[in-house]
């Protein structure tokens, strides 16, 4: 059995860049990229933050979690990439068919994740008021701090290893399953 560690906060947090090094770091790994699943929506998408998005957004995190659970239930030490906030935690982890999961939110300041969006390139997401949105609900709903990165600084190595400390110590574990 395989392990499932889920990287998410709002846009700008450096979930990409620091799941990709906690992926590259074990194995045999998978990184799941949770946009990938909503690149999938052919017609009719509604952009994620938006009113009228909750269907559409429960059918994506369902499929993107069966798929980061399956990879996790065949061996690998599975990384998944994308926003899955508190609201979305029981629902992800349901489909992924798993008894628990780690889970990792990334939360710099507001105006930093801000600064981040607008500095991408080669990003197809550079909207500050969604990105302020999305923070929001993520600071009003936080289930445990212990899940909890907040005002995460340094390079992505930092903040990686700041998630595998937290990982080892079982302060990310969500789920029925005791930490290992």
């Amino acid at each position: 059995m395989g392990s499932l560690l889920v990287v998410t906060g709002p846009p700008g947090a450096g979930k990409s860049s620091v799941a990709r090094l906690l992926a590259a770091e074990a194995g045999p790994s998978a990184l799941v990229e949770g946009d990938a699943f909503f690149g999938f929506l052919a017609t009719g998408r509604v952009e994620p933050w938006r009113d009228g998005s909750h269907d559409q957004n429960t059918v994506v995190t369902r499929a993107a979690a069966a798929a980061a659970g399956h990879f996790a239930r065949g061996g690998y030490a599975t990384v998944y990439d994308g926003v899955v906030g508190p609201w979305f935690l029981d629902t992800f982890l349901q489909a992924a068919g798993l008894d628990a999961l780690d889970y990792a939110v990334l939360l710099p300041a507001a105006g930093r994740c801000v600064e981040r969006v607008m500095a991408r390139r080669g990003h197809a997401f550079a909207d500050e008021e969604a990105t302020r949105t999305m923070h929001a609900a993520f600071e009003g709903a936080l289930p445990d701090a212990r899940f909890v990165l907040r005002d995460v600084e340094g390079t992505a190595v930092d903040v990686a290893r700041r998630v595998r400390r937290a990982r080892a110590a079982g302060a990310l574990r969500y789920g029925a399953a005791p930490a290992p």
